[in-house]
């Protein structure tokens, strides 16, 4: 007789036990079996980093308050790094802007192909930031023999300009270590990251 008593205690504190955990989300297309589609969750980080940028890079906190122009900002992929902010900023061209990326790019392959630590968290993925592993195969070594020597080449085309230790060193400082105090930069230094990047977009042959 307990121990039906205590059985059926048991039961009753099972269903009365309130649930824990965060209150499903209504509105949102699923899966047959419940499991949110990927679209949302991409929508809803996007979401996310809209506001965030809305709040540190213009000291937004309500959307509400935000004007049409503020959201396109806040909305843009150039939004999400220094020198894209530099550009949305009206600071330098677009063709300046794509030279300073695709130097970005010639520096994250180089960094990534000889397994030297990318220097900056920032710029890249922690978890990709240990280089390779392992043997290196004949065609991974020409590779990284072809990006160290692009590398090379770049930064001697840096240094080739008036100031080149600065201007390589402000390049490198927006670009690869993605400083954003660098999205105010003084004038002078502003200067130096102009010439390098006009440096580079004449280098490459990239139009504006």
């Amino acid at each position: 007789m307990k121990a039906a008593t205590r059985s059926a205690s048991k039961g009753m504190k099972r269903r009365v036990r309130p649930k824990g955990g965060r209150p499903r989300k209504e509105g949102v297309d699923r899966f047959d079996c419940g499991k949110i589609k990927p679209y949302e969750t991409e929508r809803e980080v996007k979401s996310v980093a809209i506001e965030a940028r809305m709040r540190i890079h213009l000291g937004i906190n309500d959307n509400s308050e935000a004007k049409k122009q503020d959201l396109a900002y806040a909305s843009s992929v150039f939004a999400g790094y220094t020198l894209g902010r530099i550009f949305l900023d009206g600071n330098i061209t677009e063709g300046q802007r794509k030279a300073g990326d695709a130097f970005g790019e010639a520096m994250a392959r180089y960094y990534s192909l000889t397994g030297i630590p990318f220097p900056s968290a920032r710029a890249q993925s922690l978890f990709s930031i240990a280089g390779h592993d392992g043997e290196v195969s004949e065609d991974r070594a020409k590779r990284a023999r072809n990006s160290t020597n692009k590398m090379m080449e770049l930064t001697g085309a840096l240094l080739q300009c008036i100031d080149g230790p600065q201007v390589r060193q402000t390049i490198l400082n927006v670009v690869v270590m993605d400083h954003e105090v660098l999205r105010k930069m003084p004038p002078q230094q502003m200067r130096w990251l102009k010439r390098g990047l006009d440096k580079l977009q004449s280098h490459m042959g990239i139009a504006d």
